[in-house]
C-alpha cells in the first residue's frame, strides 16, 4: 500500500482558489526522484522519461468534492491503469497529483509505493487511491 502526502501549499492553494476539483483537470505522474513537502508546482518534481506507454505529463484522473459537516472529501472517477508497451516504464516510487489547469501547475499530493517500480513490456500499474483522494476539516 502506497503511503500518502499532502504538499504543504495544498490547503493555501485550495484557499486562493487554485484548484476547481468539480471542473479543472488533475493528472498523476511518475517520478523517481522523492518529492518535497515544500514543492509547490509541477516544474518542482523530476518527472519520468515519457515512452513506452507513459505520456509526458501523466494520466488524467477525473475528480469530485463533496462537504458533509464541514469536511471535504475530494473523491476519483475511478483507477487510472498505465500499461508498458513496446519496452519498460520507469523506475518509478512516486505517483504526484497535481492541477493540470491552472496557471504553473500547482501540487496536490503524492504517493510512496516504498521501493522503486519498473513495469516491462505488458505489465500494468493500477494507481488505485481507493474512493477518497483526500479529505480536508
Amino acid at each position: 500500500m502506497a503511503t500518502y502526502n499532502k504538499f504543504n501549499v495544498t490547503m493555501l492553494d485550495m484557499a486562493t482558489k487554485k484548484h476547481d476539483f468539480e471542473n479543472d483537470t488533475y493528472k498523476f505522474m511518475l517520478t523517481n526522484s522523492a518529492p518535497a513537502a515544500t514543492d509547490a508546482v509541477k516544474s518542482d518534481i523530476t518527472e519520468i522519461s515519457a515512452g513506452n506507454g507513459y505520456t509526458a505529463g501523466g494520466s488524467v484522473i477525473g475528480t469530485s468534492a463533496t462537504q458533509v459537516s464541514g469536511t471535504l472529501s475530494v473523491s476519483p472517477s475511478g483507477d487510472v491503469t498505465i500499461t508498458a508497451s513496446g519496452g519498460a516504464i520507469g523506475p518509478f516510487r512516486h505517483v504526484v497529483l497535481y492541477n493540470d489547469t491552472t496557471a504553473g501547475k500547482p501540487l496536490v499530493s503524492h504517493y510512496d509505493y516504498g521501493s522503486s517500480i519498473t513495469l516491462n513490456n505488458g505489465e500494468n500499474f493500477v494507481i488505485d487511491v481507493g474512493s477518497t483522494l483526500f479529505t480536508a476539516s
